[in-house]
């Protein structure tokens, strides 16, 4: 075994030891692989292990159950003959690969490990039998084991945090003073697990610092544009320049809201990145093959979910990670295949909400030349990303249209309200119950609705009493005026029909003296039909008379003429019975309703309702039921019955004619009621209940 000469603090050797404890190491299971070893070498020790204690929440009835997880010295499988570690770093620490038996006198160092990690301090136990430390072991003749606690944190928290772990040492015999030596050095160098944290807290504070510098120069170009596509024009441009890189791309992940990251974990939903901006490039064409591999790169880090760089670093040696070497890089490869320099970064855009961490974005990096991505620098830009990308997922959100802003906004009250969880589903199940109880136990008047017309109550309707001539209309006789009862309408021409009566005055008188004279010559049979010749045109003459009476056609009633507009007709022959004017008192109104005779059982003499006219559909006019017409009428494949209605209040503009809505009052019925009579009543004739 090499023994390591430390006596000196001048010596190579120690100054070997101090700047390899010293050395910076950017994961802590390096750091202690590293502590092992030195501690390892400065006591001369036979065997280092490190236990791990298993997160000190899984303890025994004596304390923490301590676990092996590195053996020093280094198996070939860990180290190679030059001493270069052949094995990622999260593989290093790990109670996996050491294997059983690999441990010297492992029921000593495991009880020695728990009594350190309970007393949170080093403890030296002799291996000739005895139970306590140094200074009560003798000799030592057997050896002893060291046990070295590795603190975590800085020293002010240290005494209130999970230990790292513990370090035992098994040494050969030695006298005391050796002893005592020994443990102070061993002392010493396990303090340098608080530089390493101060080393590990500068760094992250560093990085810290580098992302929030970065991300608010970033950020200061986003808040100077108005639109989502201006501001990922801008954003993807001033990173260009700020890394010094060849391109950057960023597309955003097609349905990226929560409901569409819910199907994906179920296994349901599949998202797609789509390209949305392109450093330098204002008019993307996303149908060309550059822009295609683009895409399928940045879905190749949106499936893993990680930052993807090509090529890969190593998983082992300097400027290694062991999670970004085994990443999937098929995509990549392709895109960088056309110049062997191009290097290759996509990182995810990862905001958080009430549901979770979800991926909005990714971003694409290609870098050529001397430009090369190590694990800082990744780490640097995905710090950098995580503090934008809420801010790019709240431009996106209020760039949509308002419906789908509302939707959300309501998503999220609901969310507050019922949980976050299955929140669409909830509130469906809530309205859909909260309606049923409406429906089923709130109850309305039932109104029976039927189309209606308006017809004035009186209407006269003034035909030709005769074949004749109209000689005259009065001014201002036509429709739309009013007239009074008596008033002169029309005159018909009656100078043939006064020639007639003349006519017949004269053959009345030659017949009766006709029949006079020859009832003196006893000449009785021509004298009757002398007589019955003068009665004939006596007939005729009052036939003429009662013409001529009816000749002036005048307004049976006070009212409006609605219809009879024949002022072309003057001097025109009309025939017998031929409409010449309606006239009708606008001032009365009625409703006549055609009632389908399924309804017709809710309606009743007496009954109220209310219209609503066609021409102004929003108002109301109340009406009362005052007659039945009990003989159905057939129309449209229907029946339907007659029913007439008294208005009540009925404006001016009311016109004869008009249609509109009826609606009946009936009894009051709960919604459930009124939505499925109709279907039940169809059921029931249907199956003869």
């Amino acid at each position: 075994m090499t023994m390591t000469d430390v006596s000196n603090l001048r010596t190579p050797g120690w100054q070997r030891v101090v700047s390899e404890l010293a050395l910076p190491a950017g994961d802590d299971r390096l750091f202690l692989l590293r502590l092992v070893s030195v501690l390892g070498q400065v006591s001369g020790a036979r065997q280092a292990v490190l236990f791990t204690l298993g997160g000190q929440r899984e303890e025994t009835q004596t304390g923490p159950d301590p676990r092996a997880s590195l053996v020093w010295p280094l198996s070939p499988d860990i180290v190679d003959a030059q001493g270069k570690i052949v094995v990622p770093v999260d593989q290093i620490v790990d109670p996996g690969r050491v294997p059983a038996g690999a441990v010297e006198r492992q029921a000593d160092a495991v009880n020695a490990a728990r009594q350190a990690a309970n007393q949170r301090q080093t403890m030296v136990f002799s291996l000739d039998g005895g139970e306590d430390m140094m200074y009560d072991a003798g000799g030592g003749g057997k050896g002893h084991i060291i046990a070295v606690p590795v603190l975590s944190g800085n020293p002010a928290e240290a005494p209130t945090l999970p230990l790292q772990g513990v370090v035992t040492l098994l040494i050969d015999g030695r006298s005391r003073q050796a002893l005592q030596t020994t443990l102070a050095m061993v002392e010493v160098l396990a303090g340098y697990v608080f530089g390493h944290t101060t080393h590990q807290i500068l760094r992250r504070v560093k990085a810290a610092s580098s992302s929030l510098d970065l991300a608010a120069r970033l950020l200061a170009t986003i808040n100077q544009t108005a639109t989502f596509k201006g501001c990922c024009l801008q954003f993807v441009n001033d990173l260009c320049r700020q890394l010094s890189v060849d391109r950057v791309g960023l597309g955003w992940v097609h349905g990226s809201g929560s409901n569409v990251e819910a199907k994906r974990r179920a296994g349901t939903g599949r998202r797609v990145v789509k390209m949305i901006s392109l450093s330098d490039t204002e008019n993307l064409d996303r149908r060309m093959a550059m822009v295609q591999k683009l895409e399928a790169a940045m879905e190749e880090c949106l499936d893993q979910e990680q930052p993807v760089l090509y090529p890969p670093p190593p998983a082992t040696g300097a400027k290694a990670d062991s999670v970004l070497s085994h990443a999937i890089t098929h995509s990549h490869r392709e895109l960088a295949a056309s110049d062997a320099r191009m290097r290759v970064a996509t990182f995810p855009l990862r905001v958080a909400d009430p549901k979770g961490d979800r991926i909005i974005g990714v971003l694409l990096i290609e870098a050529g030349g001397d430009v090369n991505f190590d694990p800082s620098g990744v780490e640097l830009v995905q710090a950098t990303l995580d503090l934008v990308a809420p801010v790019l997922a709240v431009r996106h959100s209020d760039d949509r249209i308002l419906a789908l802003r509302a939707w959300d906004s309501l998503l999220r009250a609901a969310a507050w309200a019922v949980g976050p969880k299955h929140t669409v589903w909830k509130v469906v199940g809530i309205a859909v119950m909260a309606l049923t109880l409406f429906v089923t136990f709130y109850s309305t008047t039932y109104r029976v609705g039927a189309p209606m017309e308006l017809q004035p109550r009186e209407r006269r309707v003034l035909s030709a009493p005769f074949d004749g001539v109209i000689a005259r209309i009065p001014q201002g006789v036509e429709p739309g005026r009013g007239v009074e009862a008596g008033q002169l309408l029309l005159e018909f021409d009656t100078t043939e029909r006064r020639l007639g009566a003349l006519e017949a005055q004269s053959q009345i008188i030659q017949f009766e003296k006709e029949a006079d004279e020859l009832l003196k010559k006893k000449q009785y049979g021509e004298a009757q039909q002398a007589s019955a010749k003068a009665k004939q045109a006596q007939a005729k003459l009052w036939l003429l008379e009662h013409d001529i009476a009816r000749a002036n056609i005048t307004a049976p009633l006070a009212g409006t003429i609605i219809a009879g507009d024949i002022k072309d007709k003057v001097g025109s022959a009309v025939k017998l019975g031929e409409t010449l004017f309606e006239v009708a008192d606008l001032g009365d109104m009625r409703v006549v309703a055609k009632v389908e005779d399924r309804d017709i059982s809710l309606v009743h003499i007496g009954q109220t309702g209310e219209i609503s006219p066609k021409s102004n559909p929003s108002m109301k006019f109340p009406f009362v039921v005052e007659r039945i017409v009990p003989l159905s009428q057939a129309a449209e494949g229907s029946n339907f019955f007659e029913v007439h209605g008294r208005l009540e209040g009925a404006p001016e503009w009311f016109r004869p004619g008009m249609e509109g809505q009826a609606r009946f009052d009936g009894p009051r019925r709960s919604l459930a009621w009124i939505g499925t009579r109709r279907v039940f009543d169809t059921l029931r004739v249907w199956l003869w209940w």
